[in-house]
């Protein structure tokens, strides 16, 4: 099991809101993708306190031991204790009023892969034959493409298509939506999180020709990175 991480402050903004970490835990892997909202200096402030309470939250509540029930438990929580920290800073300083992040986790092990995530940061997982994006976006748009007042074509364009349904740290509480992929044995896999820095400019076809190139994972993240600046990110 290998992993790499890239992030860029691309060609829009004065400073980069993206964070991302990981951690091994024995044979396992710890991901964590957050991107900051709510002014540049507030954005960034925000995504880099909700990762960092989110690893010392999942560090003090993991054991070895632990099975896919209780990593759930400890993925939810540990979102919910950034939550928490994030909409306290937010409230204490007026300056930080409408600070948010998106967050998106995946703990994977030999057997399982546990996400979970709010905003619109994404998860996706490719195999042999397909890839398929595993979280869903919880944004204006999506909710309206649901509901049928728009097409997925207009997602697009929308003027809204930024705008999240649910961030962390927003409300005083947040539910983050919980994925679970069992793996087969003998079957290639490979998982990428992203913030709407790739994905926002880069489609899923484009993200999945990168990521079935035979390259190591640091070589695919590059690619990544300079596919997204190409289309002007």
């Amino acid at each position: 099991m290998t992993s790499a991480s890239q992030t860029h402050i691309g060609y829009i903004r004065d400073e980069n809101q993206d964070r991302v970490g990981t951690r091994q835990f024995g044979e396992n892997l710890l991901l964590v993708v957050c991107d900051g909202m709510g002014g540049e200096r507030s954005g960034s402030k925000a995504s880099s306190m909700a990762i960092d309470v989110f690893f010392e939250h999942f560090e003090e509540g993991y054991t070895e031991d632990m099975d896919a029930y209780s990593v759930r438990s400890l993925l939810l929580s540990s979102v919910s204790a950034a939550n928490s920290v994030v909409y306290t800073t937010a409230r204490m300083d007026y300056q930080n009023f409408g600070m948010g992040t998106t967050c998106v986790a995946a703990f994977v092990t030999a057997e399982y892969i546990a996400v979970a995530n709010v905003g619109d940061s994404r998860a996706y997982l490719l195999t042999r034959e397909t890839m398929e994006q595993v979280t869903t976006d919880h944004t204006v748009v999506h909710m309206l493409m649901e509901t049928g007042q728009i097409t997925e074509e207009e997602m697009e364009t929308h003027p809204k298509r930024h705008m999240l349904m649910k961030a962390v740290g927003v409300e005083r509480t947040v539910c983050p939506d919980f994925f679970r992929i069992d793996l087969k044995e003998g079957q290639t896999y490979r998982l990428l999180l992203c913030s709407d820095g790739l994905s926002g400019f880069c489609s899923d076809a484009e993200i999945q020709e990168v990521l079935q190139e035979d390259v190591s994972d640091t070589e695919t993240a590059q690619k990544l990175i300079d596919a997204a600046l190409e289309k002007g990110g």
